[in-house]
């Protein structure tokens, strides 16, 4: 059972922008209140705060009225933290402020996102650093990554990117790092248990993309529901946790920023008090392993101990650690179990303490005792850290062995006994004294015997030692049985096979014994009474029956068949487009003559293994008998399925309705696109809107950009246009406008035709 130590953090800070059962944003704290008091938890101490970015870019916030997933916490925006809390929308904190080379990289480094290549600059980034100096192995945080792109520019130019960058002992990577960190920083915002960094293009459910672009990914991790709080989508809480070296300076920095644009706005939640080193770590180890019941359970009396074994990192011990521990439950200290100290102490150069726990078997039943273990950790900053577990003891039954008596008549070579362990604690141990062995199983085989009464002792031990012995008692109460049955083979469709039975032990009086045979024959079963060994069967299996006036045996015996012909082939195809030629290779044993029957009319009979070909225009079951000398038939079937093929597409300029199997040689007509040179949108119905003359396309996508590179429209489907305005409704000025086009024509996979130019606007008055 481990018990981990967590520490709790509580703060009251007032706010700036708030609402009924929404997120509270307080954007008044400065950069060092954010860190220090209310990022960071125990066992970290901070330096160097640094913010960079707009001062409505960085706030406190309390989740409690939102399903962000955290309480309280940090928030990081790319743009006007304010925009977040309801009925705002975060999508016009534009502060024109530069990005951050490092979030570039990492946009650009999303290999899921077909359009990484495209993303050329960060904006309006906010990035929080500082130094930290642990006080212990590891270090954790969680956060909520948000956004406003979700989730219409999934896979889009406009990624929005962030990243939790590490830089100190342990740590390289290809990310800018102070001057007193030379080997870079790594990036540990990334999907958990991969590389892929976090963006809205890594984690996301969206049912209308289209293919090759899949519907979700990693969507374990997505919530497209916002409440209290106006971001369109956002991650559950994560946890990043990575390894320190104790004592050791590391820098850290928290960064957010808008890829391309600076229009939707991205941010991150740090979770209030969650940066912080693991501290203490208290486990209780038990010396028997108990499945059934759980790592936390101890038997009384059962050579049951345990340890409880207190750890701290070890560059915590230079000082001392003074641990109070509080025991309470049902089970009484020092009278169930061995007493347990109220506290313990970490000397100097103290790592573990380990304080043993034995459960006493007291001989009475109590059923489950518990033992409730508080432990309060001081620790040389005045910080207490509480936690709380809890101990099972379970009254240990002694273990009884239950042995199954069995009596039998007519055992014949062996017989399976059986015994069973209760009340112990498993896995249980089986000594069967019979045959001085230690086994793991319940049962045992016993050979056959005289008559009589004969008694067989085994003795049951649990996992804590305790053992019971009991008496299986076998009667065996018999005289007769086979001793043996004997069969001679038949010939190749001859029936010239033979039986025979050896039977002792037989009592008989009038009408006894009676003695049976049967099996198959020529037109249904034969019945052969007495002993006198059958002759002439054909190959089978027979069972013979004695009965006397004691008990009943049987047994039976197969009668084999001498190298019989066995008729087999294979095809190297079974099934294709018509005409289909297969060619048939004979495989068949101990035949000599062969009949083909294709199934279209064609009959071959042949006297050699040579293979066969044949030529199917429709379905057909091939059908070959083979033959041995004596004329002995054996036949097999196998089918051969032919279908028409040919283009099976209707869009295609060769579709062939008749065909069910596409062959691929489906072709189609190519799209062309024919585009004007000059508009004149003024409202006069003559040359107001750019359209263009479209042939063999089932979807045309048109963007039109000014000389600055802006996209002033974009519109698609079988015949899109564009009359002079932006998506605002403002005609656009005079001047020369570039256009492209991506026409796609009809199948399964066509390869687009692009086109680009420029058309002249002109506004005529």
């Amino acid at each position: 059972m481990k018990l981990k130590i967590a520490a709790t953090l509580s703060l009251f800070l007032a706010v700036c922008f708030n609402g009924k059962s929404q997120i509270i944003i307080d954007n008044t704290p400065t950069p060092t209140d954010l860190v220090t008091n209310t990022l960071i938890g125990p066992g970290l101490v901070t330096s160097n705060i640094t913010f960079v970015g707009n001062a409505q870019q960085r706030a406190f916030f309390d989740g409690t009225g939102s399903n962000i997933g955290l309480a309280d916490g940090v928030f990081l925006s790319s743009g006007n933290v304010g925009d977040v809390v309801p009925p705002n929308q975060p999508t016009t904190g534009t502060f024109g402020a530069p990005g951050d080379p490092d979030l570039l990289t990492v946009a650009q480094s999303v290999t899921s996102n077909p359009n990484a290549g495209g993303i050329n600059a960060t904006q309006d980034a906010a990035i929080l650093e500082f130094d930290f100096v642990p006080n212990g192995d590891q270090v954790v945080f969680n956060f909520v990554f948000a956004s406003e792109e979700y989730t219409a520019f999934i896979n889009s130019v406009f990624n929005d990117a962030f990243g939790f960058f590490i830089s100190g002992p342990g740590y390289a990577g290809p990310f800018a790092s102070p001057a007193a960190f030379p080997n870079g920083a790594e990036n540990l915002a990334v999907v958990p248990g991969t590389t892929d960094p976090i963006t809205i293009s890594t984690i996301y459910v969206d049912p209308t993309q289209a293919p090759p672009l899949p519907p979700s990914l990693n969507a374990s991790y997505y919530i497209g529901t916002p409440v209290g709080h106006s971001f369109n989508g956002f991650t559950i809480p994560i946890e990043i946790r990575f390894d320190v070296i104790c004592d050791s300076t590391y820098h850290f920095k928290f960064a957010v920023a808008d890829c391309v644009d600076d229009f939707l706005d991205t941010g991150v939640f740090l979770e209030g008090g969650s940066f912080q080193a693991i501290p203490v770590d208290l486990s209780l180890e038990t010396n028997v392993g108990n499945g059934q019941f759980g790592d936390s359970v101890i038997f009384e009396g059962c050579g049951t101990s345990a340890d409880f074994v207190f750890t701290r990192p070890s560059c915590q011990s230079g000082d001392s650690l003074y641990v109070e521990v509080d025991i309470a439950g049902t089970a009484t200290n020092g009278i169930d179990y061995g007493l347990i100290p109220d506290s313990v102490l970490f000397l100097p150069g103290s790592t573990e303490i380990i304080i043993p726990f034995d459960a006493f078997q007291d001989g009475i039943f109590e059923g489950y005792e518990s033992v409730i273990v508080t432990v309060t950790n001081i620790l040389p900053n005045g910080d207490t850290i509480v936690t709380t577990g809890t101990i099972w003891l379970l009254d240990n039954l002694q273990v009884e062995a239950n042995a199954f008596d069995t009596t039998i008549v007519c055992m014949q070579d062996s017989l399976e006994v059986f015994v069973e362990g209760l009340n112990g604690v498993p896995p249980y141990e089986f000594v069967w004294h019979a045959i001085g062995d230690t086994l793991p199983d319940t049962s045992m085989f016993v050979t056959g015997t005289p008559n009589g009464s004969y008694d067989y002792y085994v003795t049951v031990i649990d996992a804590c030692g305790f053992e019971d012995v009991d008496t299986l008692t076998v009667i065996v109460d018999q005289t007769l049985f086979v001793d043996a049955v004997l069969s001679g083979p038949a010939s190749s469709c001859l029936s010239d096979g033979w039986v025979s039975a050896n039977v002792v032990g037989v009592t008989e009086v009038i009408g006894l014994p009676f003695y049976n045979w049967s099996g198959p024959g020529q037109g249904g079963a034969i019945s052969v009474d007495g002993t006198a060994t059958p002759q002439v069967l054909p190959t089978g299996w027979y069972y013979f029956t004695v009965q006397d006036d004691v008990c009943f045996a049987e047994d039976s015996v197969f009668v084999d068949v001498i190298d019989p012909p066995i008729a087999d082939f294979t095809m190297n195809v079974a099934a294709g487009c018509s005409p289909l030629v297969v060619e048939f290779t004979n495989t068949s044993q101990n035949s000599v003559t062969f009949e083909w029957d294709f199934g279209n009319g064609n009959v071959q009979n042949v006297t050699g293994m040579g293979s066969q070909t044949e030529t199917f225009l429709t379905d057909a079951i091939v059908t070959l008998t083979s033959y041995d000398a004596s004329g002995c038939p054996s036949d097999t079937q196998q089918s051969i399925s032919v279908e028409p093929c040919g283009c099976t597409d209707p869009t295609a300029t060769n579709y062939n309705p008749t065909a069910t199997i596409d062959n691929g040689t489906c072709f189609y007509p190519i799209p062309s696109v024919e585009a004007p040179n000059i508009i004149t949108p003024n409202g006069d119905d003559l040359n107001d809107v750019f359209q263009m003359i479209i042939t063999n396309a089932v979807n045309v996508d048109l963007v039109i950009i000014n000389r600055w590179g802006n996209v002033v429209h974009e519109s698609n489907g079988l015949n899109p246009t564009w009359n002079g305005k932006t998506p605002n409704g403002t005609l656009v000025g005079e001047g020369t406008y570039f256009y492209k086009y991506s026409a796609t024509g009809p199948g399964l996979n066509p390869e687009p035709v692009v086109g680009h130019g420029f058309v002249q606007v002109v506004i005529e008055k």
